[in-house]
């Protein structure tokens, strides 16, 4: 049954109410079950361009990307909105929050006293000059001053704030004058680095090292990074390293994996998107995209890799969609939510030309798998593929998906949309 919309009467903007919050954990949250097919029909839409992340700060989501305009669910109203906005996650209503940022934002993390980190690859907000990181209200869309930190050039991907600190990674190689390859810890009120962390990511011939994305394990121990970079100090890691950042340092250990060393299509400094740890911390999934060329290599992709162990890893499992990429990820317990512009899974043997391979099944743009067997569910929303999902937001009632198309669950949905738990 179709969800009713519950914010039709929502004709203008709304202010945020004035409650404070805490950053969540990183990790996603967990689920008693699979999500519903079918979306809500009262989140607004993103009428241009391209989400890329999306954050939840007390009952507000905040949705960033690369567009210049939203409407209300009903699309009866529009409302300039440049690369941020935000509204209520029970009800769609679209907020006054609109700061000024002039460039894309790739990622953003919870902060505390309701307001919101932003990276990307902007150079101002407000009218003012903080390239690639920044914390604003979402009271009022204000810039914390107070939070100083700014990369020298490149941008900023991936974002977690936990605790008293911030984590970020991206294309840059220095943050407020100092030298950090890639991934940084800040502090999360002023924005100083933590001169104690330093991951010492390298790439050997490659351009430049970057971190694509990371996660932080929900008891805030162990990080999980993923990106162009070959080493982390003298240790080999390709594209994908384990680090313990439970104390003052990032301390690479011993677990690794040579899954990702055979190339995909030429190219490709990185063919992996994005990763996320389970519940629990007891595996983490990567997506990759990469243009398959054997069964054999994880190009376009999902694997689960077990992290509790130290040495050497295998994939537990791979999920294969024959030639189409994978870029977003969410692990809730019951289910691994996969996006990407995939037309199938469980298509080990099917190709990007030559159709589905035996055994295959169709999932358009999004699906699930078991995360025990890597295996298709029956979870089957269906969406319209374009580039792809980017984003994924799990909160205790819902699964947010973030993209650049507007059909999704066979319903007009502009690149935003919200699959509830049955009875939610």
């Amino acid at each position: 049954m179709r969800r009713r919309l519950l914010a039709a009467a929502a004709v203008a903007a709304v202010a945020i109410p004035a409650v404070a919050s805490a950053p969540p954990a990183t990790a996603d949250t967990y689920h008693p079950t699979v999500v519903s097919a079918d979306p809500v029909d009262f989140t607004p839409h993103v009428l241009d361009g391209t989400v890329w992340s999306l954050a939840l700060v007390g009952d507000t989501v905040v949705v960033g990307g690369a567009f210049t305009k939203v409407s209300d669910a009903s699309r009866r109203v529009t409302f300039a909105r440049k690369n941020i906005f935000a509204f209520g996650l029970h009800d769609g209503q679209i907020r006054t929050f609109a700061p000024e940022v002039d460039g894309a934002i790739y990622s953003l993390a919870t902060g505390p006293d309701y307001s919101v980190y932003l990276g990307g690859a902007f150079k101002s907000v407000n009218g003012a000059a903080q390239r690639g990181l920044a914390r604003v209200s979402l009271h009022d869309g204000s810039r914390y001053s107070s939070f100083g930190a700014r990369v020298n050039w490149g941008d900023v991907r991936s974002l977690s704030s936990r605790g008293g600190s911030l984590y970020a990674g991206g294309t840059f190689s220095a943050v407020s004058g100092i030298r950090r390859s890639g991934l940084v810890r800040l502090n999360a009120l002023t924005g100083v680095v933590d001169q104690g962390f330093d991951a010492r990511l390298a790439g050997p011939g490659l351009k430049r090292v970057r971190v694509e994305h990371f996660d932080v394990s929900l008891d805030g121990r162990k990080l999980i990074a993923v990106g162009a970079f070959l080493k982390s100090g003298t240790a080999a890691r390709n594209q994908i390293a384990l680090f313990d950042v439970g104390g003052p340092g990032a301390n690479l250990t011993g677990w690794y994996t040579d899954a990702f060393v055979p190339t995909c299509m030429q190219g490709f400094d990185t063919y992996l998107r994005q990763v996320k740890f389970s519940p629990d911390g007891s595996y983490i999934v990567v997506a990759a995209t990469g243009r398959a060329s054997s069964a054999q290599k994880l190009c376009d992709s999902a694997a689960r890799f077990e992290t509790r162990a130290a040495g050497k890893q295998n994939p537990t499992w791979v999920q294969r969609t024959g030639g189409d990429s994978l870029y977003a990820v969410a692990i809730t317990g019951p289910a691994v939510y996969l996006g990407g512009h995939q037309r199938w899974f469980d298509n080990p043997y099917g190709t990007d030309g030559n159709g589905p391979g035996p055994g295959a099944v169709s999932r358009p743009g999004i699906g699930a798998v078991n995360p025990n067997t890597g295996k298709a569910l029956e979870w089957n929303p269906t969406r319209s593929r374009g580039v792809g999902v980017r984003a994924f937001l799990v909160t205790p009632h819902f699964l947010l998906v973030g993209s650049d198309t507007d059909e999704l669950g066979r319903e007009y949905h502009g690149r935003v949309g919200m699959f509830p738990l049955p009875g939610a």
